[in-house]
């Protein structure tokens, strides 16, 4: 039987109103989602094209692949949503802060387009779980450290956290806020870093874990790989392990 999941583009170009422009969203479906009337869990994940894209110029995820591989080991309750980074503006749009070197950041409207205007097209249009439980948020790189940020600040929207090779190097206040983060509701949260990435890469999210693992109501799993670069086929490697553990 073919499980891999059923992919469907909802737009080409999908109007986001707080940013003033427009964006090709796609949804991961079970392979048996016509088949069933089951609810689903929802991942949210950035920097689509670099998900199940076979030409990616910087490799991709498989996430495809991997959803047919928890599938074949009898799981395959969840939708992925995967929004197309903006390009040339990537930056802006996954920066949570205004620092000295960048200082025109969008990713509180990013994320109040995923919350107020996205999210709530996913749970009309797809049989979908709508609770923060069922709902995760994550990326890699700066779409790591904007799903971190969500986490910590949109915790009643986001209850899971995939958070790869955040870019913690953007700024100190990440730090802060996990300082003073208090997760009133269970949470769970993936954490990966590699060895390879960066000369602080590694210590920037030991550092981080440092602070996280003495957090009540979160549940936190941190990988490491000595090996691993920042790229994205270490990234899909983590992927299945990722969902293993935030959602079976």
């Amino acid at each position: 039987m073919n499980r891999y999941p059923k992919i469907e583009i909802i737009d080409e170009a999908y109007e986001i109103p707080q940013l003033g422009r427009s964006r090709r969203i796609s949804v991961l479906l079970p392979f048996d989602y016509d088949h069933t009337d089951k609810e689903y869990a929802v991942l949210y994940l950035h920097d689509g094209q670099n998900l199940f894209n076979e030409y990616a110029p910087y490799g991709n995820w498989a996430v495809d692949k991997a959803l047919k591989l928890l599938a074949d080991h009898g799981y395959s309750d969840l939708i992925v949503v995967a929004i197309d980074h903006g390009g040339e503006l990537r930056i802006k749009e996954l920066l949570p802060y205004n620092t000295q070197r960048f200082r025109e950041s969008e990713g509180e409207l990013y994320l109040n387009f995923m919350m107020h205007t996205l999210k709530p097209m996913i749970d009309s249009r797809y049989r979908v779980r709508k609770g923060r439980e069922s709902t995760g948020i994550g990326g890699s790189s700066l779409g790591g450290l904007i799903s971190l940020y969500a986490g910590f600040n949109f915790s009643s929207v986001f209850g899971k956290l995939m958070i790869f090779s955040p870019s913690l190097w953007v700024s100190k206040k990440i730090y802060h806020e996990a300082e003073f983060m208090n997760f009133h509701e269970p949470t769970t949260m993936y954490l990966y870093a590699g060895g390879m990435e960066s000369p602080t890469h590694l210590q920037n999210v030991n550092k981080l874990n440092e602070i996280l693992i003495q957090k009540d109501n979160l549940t936190l799993r941190y990988v490491t790989n000595p090996e691993g670069k920042h790229q994205e086929v270490f990234w899909g490697e983590q992927f299945p392990m990722a969902v293993d553990f935030l959602y079976i």
